[in-house]
This record gives structure tokens, C-alpha cells and sequence, in this order.
């Protein structure tokens, strides 16, 4: 667990010093979202709830990222969520948190299952921003919309799961 605090830490650090000073997703955000997600799980939040967030986080790394990158493969934020999510997977069934029999709910394993739905919320939110700047005349609805809507869609999942399943 210090190995991934310490990434995240290194990580944040080296997208901060090489951001804008103003962006969307931005890589404070990011670190501040990660640091959090931690401290939930210390603080005992269900895996469900952390998960969707955790995987949010990945998203929106991968937003941010990907029209950085010089390797036209991952330079798409799409390749790049769905390649942070796949590598999250492998680590959470490494370090044998997936399949645990007392950490299901609908007859799959929670943090699978958030992480699923974190990834698809983020995409929800960020394809509804763009339609709606679509709509537009192609503008932002608001100022800061484009991390209004994501982070919205994630809360809002959040507190539908929270809600329905008592977590």
C-alpha cells in the first residue's frame, strides 16, 4: 500500500510541475482525490464507494494525460482509462482484495463492480459535457462545467448506491 501512496504521491508531484496553471481533471485534483480515497478506506467506507471513486481518479488521469502523450496509441483518453482500469483489475486481484466471498453485493465482488461503474460514470459525465457544449454553439454551459459534469455524474452514482444499499 506505500508502493501505490508513493506513486500517487511521485505522480501528482511530476503532473503538477508540468501542468498549466489552469485545467480541467487537474493533476491537484487528482492527487488530492487519490489521498482521499485512501483515507476513506482507513476510515471505513465501503470498498464499493471507494472503488467507483478510485476508478473515477484513473479517468480522469487518463483525461488528462492522453492528449500529452507522443505515442498515438495511448494518446486517446478512451485506450488510456480502459488501460489504467485493466491495470488497477490486476492489482486489486494481486494483492487478492478481488474474490473475497464477504465483499460482494448483487453477486459481484464491490470492488470490481466500482470500479466498473466509476469508469462508465466518468464517461457518462464526460460525454455529457461535450454534448451539451454541442449544444451550445459549441461553449461551455459554465465556467468549470467540464469538471462539473464528471464529477456530478460520480457523485451522483455514489449517492444512488449509498442510498439504495445502505453501504
Amino acid at each position: 500500500m506505500i508502493v501505490v501512496i508513493f506513486f500517487i504521491l511521485i505522480s501528482g508531484f511530476l503532473l503538477f510541475v508540468s501542468s498549466a496553471p489552469i485545467a480541467a481533471q487537474c493533476p491537484v485534483c487528482i492527487v488530492t482525490v487519490g489521498g482521499g480515497m485512501f483515507l476513506a478506506q482507513r476510515l471505513g467506507i465501503d470498498d464499493l464507494l471507494v472503488s467507483i471513486w478510485i476508478s473515477a481518479l484513473n479517468t480522469a488521469i487518463s483525461f488528462y494525460l492522453a492528449p500529452k502523450l507522443k505515442i498515438k496509441f495511448l494518446n486517446k483518453p478512451i485506450i488510456l482509462s480502459i488501460l489504467l482500469y485493466l491495470t488497477t483489475i490486476a492489482y486489486f486481484q494481486f494483492t487478492n482484495q478481488l474474490g473475497v466471498s464477504t465483499n460482494k453485493i448483487l453477486g459481484m465482488d464491490k470492488i470490481f463492480l466500482g470500479q466498473t461503474i466509476g469508469l462508465l460514470a466518468m464517461f457518462a459525465g464526460n460525454y455529457l459535457y461535450s454534448y451539451s457544449k454541442t449544444k451550445n454553439d459549441n461553449k461551455a454551459l459554465f465556467p468549470y462545467s467540464k469538471v462539473v459534469f464528471p464529477v456530478g455524474m460520480v457523485l451522483l452514482i455514489t449517492l444512488i448506491f449509498k442510498l439504495s444499499f445502505n453501504l
